[in-house]
């Protein structure tokens, strides 16, 4: 890449984390949000984050070193400014949203910047095409939480060229990430995967096979997964999880990705776990 600047789209939880990865790296980064309320609280999980990190002496530098590679904007037009060599999308999960902002930044940005996705379900080769420069789109998909997992899909779109997918590779190795290929299909590797058992675990709570404690302690204890699948959905977002199931059902079309009714019924409640105070578990007492 030209530079080491890398501008993030994003302040929730996974934008939050891929910036405050690429600073640790010696990324100079610039987080964008619209709402000011979202980069207060990132700024706020970056900072504690590092301590955290600094308690368990896992950082190379003291984190205010690293902190003072950040920086913040409301202004999207801020970003060319910045001059990145590099954009990594990390929105909510929704085309409209991201295809939106990928096309003003094609715009307004120098054709030899990189874009990355960090979408978890959609075609990295339909958002590459809204832009006028395929060839150097990539999806890098982190892992929640991104400081902690050291996994990072890397999915290839058909008009990504080889050498910006090298690169982008290249930048997850950097990161400290260990990056997996995957063809650019319904869910990737992870979530084509995960979201079906996380879904059977909803179809087997519906059907009264076992309470929400037991499935998770079933699958913790009997699988050694650290956490269960519905304790998980509550993690990741129970509307996210509907949306990805959504996708693989509509775009595989076998029956096996239908999304359980329960799993519908709690999204249409308001109930998307952890970030809503509540999910198949409570959080808001």
């Amino acid at each position: 890449m030209k530079n080491k600047n890398v501008c993030v789209l994003g302040a929730g939880q996974m934008g939050a984390g891929i910036a405050q990865v690429f600073a640790q790296a010696g990324y100079s980064v610039r987080l964008y949000d619209a709402f000011e309320s979202a980069q207060e609280k990132a700024l706020a999980g970056v900072k504690k984050s590092l301590d955290k990190l600094a308690s368990k002496e896992k950082l190379k530098e003291k984190p205010d070193e690293i902190f003072a590679r950040l920086s913040f904007t409301a202004d999207i037009k801020n970003l060319k400014d910045f001059d990145p060599a590099l954009i990594v999308e990390a929105v909510p999960e929704n085309f409209d949203l991201k295809a939106k902002l990928f096309k003003a930044l094609d715009e307004s940005l120098a054709a030899d910047v990189f874009f990355a996705s960090n979408t978890s379900s959609i075609s990295i080769t339909r958002l590459a095409a809204v832009t006028k420069r395929p060839e150097l789109f990539a999806g890098m998909h982190f892992m929640n939480p991104v400081p902690l997992m050291a996994l990072v899909e890397m999915i290839k779109g058909m008009a990504t060229s080889d050498q910006t997918f090298a690169t982008m590779i290249e930048v997850a190795k950097k990161l400290g990430k260990t990056p997996v290929k995957a063809k650019d299909r319904p869910g990737f590797v992870v979530n084509r995967i995960l979201i079906p058992m996380i879904n059977e675990a909803f179809f087997a709570l519906e059907e009264g096979l076992a309470s929400a404690e037991d499935i998770d302690a079933g699958m913790k204890l009997g699988t050694n997964q650290p956490m269960g699948p519905l304790a998980l959905a509550d993690f990741v977002g129970l509307d996210t999880v509907l949306y990805i199931a959504e996708i693989l059902h509509n775009e595989l079309g076998e029956d096996k990705y239908r999304p359980s009714t329960l799993l519908r019924k709690y999204v249409e409640a308001g109930w998307f776990g952890r970030k809503s105070g509540r999910g198949v578990y409570r959080y808001d007492s």
